[in-house]
């Protein structure tokens, strides 16, 4: 089976459910995209710990950190 495009955006292999191509669709429309990154084991172990210890999503703090780095090069 050949994967479902959704604009740029390529769907899983095999058949998707509903649900995962609204979720695709709200994605694209809402500018979210995937990015995915290798960490050791320790250190996103402790990172998904602290998150929890301060009622905090990872997504969230990621994205903290990476607006602050954006507005430090670019200040």
């Amino acid at each position: 089976m050949k994967p479902y495009q959704i604009g740029v955006m390529v769907m899983p292999k095999g058949d998707p459910s509903k649900q995962t191509i609204r979720n695709a669709r709200w994605n694209k429309k809402a500018g979210y995209k995937t990015k995915g990154f290798n960490l050791k084991g320790d250190v996103a172990d402790r990172f998904a710990e602290a998150c929890n210890k301060a009622g905090v999503s990872q997504a969230a703090k990621i994205m903290e950190f990476m607006e602050k780095f954006i507005s430090e090069v670019n200040n």
